[in-house]
């Protein structure tokens, strides 16, 4: 039975419609088609979301350092940090995509974040500038290595789209590494 309301003309049976259907959409499952497996889709997305982890944490201590940064080389170390922050954030969007892309959920908040991220924080009131370069250098040392474990994730269900980007991602970390080992290299 369908009522008319005075004010506006809608029926209820159309109104209640409408409703459920936007129940129904709210409470459906999160879903991505994609011709990877339940088990791709769940390792893949597991070592990309330990990555974003990774990613984050890296990101806000190498701005950390940037921003807490002084001595003799300021202006220099300052801004190959602020060029290396820049490329660790460019890199959080791609990740989090890639995994609604397979299916799979991604990172909700900065308290999952603390969770699964495996870089050190450095709360650290003062730190020298070359022990700055240094930590971040084991870090992104560290870091191309879990990169690679993830390539071998991607490798082992095909998902050569998501193993083309860290190939980039590997490659990339393998510069900050460089150019933070030699800011810290003394003379001979």
């Amino acid at each position: 039975m369908k009522t008319t309301h005075p004010q506006d003309g809608r029926t209820t049976a159309k109104s209640n419609s409408r409703k459920n259907e936007l129940l129904r959409r709210r409470d459906a499952p999160l879903e991505t088609p994609t011709d990877l497996t339940a088990e791709a889709t769940r390792d893949i997305s597991g070592a990309l979301n330990a990555i974003l982890a990774d990613v984050f944490a890296l990101y806000l201590k190498t701005k950390n350092f940037h921003w807490h940064m002084s001595g003799h080389h300021f202006r220099d170390y300052h801004l190959l940090l602020d060029e290396q922050a820049d490329q660790l954030f460019a890199m959080t969007d791609v990740i989090a995509e890639r995994v609604r892309k397979i299916g799979g959920l991604t990172l909700h908040s900065i308290g999952e974040i603390s969770r699964i991220q495996r870089v050190l924080d450095n709360d650290a009131e003062y730190v020298e500038p070359l022990d700055m370069l240094a930590e971040l250098a084991d870090d992104n040392k560290t870091f191309a290595a879990r990169l690679r474990e993830t390539h071998n994730v991607c490798d082992e269900h095909r998902d050569v789209a998501t193993a083309s980007f860290i190939e980039v991602w590997i490659d990339e970390t393998e510069r900050r590494t460089w150019f933070l080992f030699e800011a810290t290299r003394r003379r001979n």
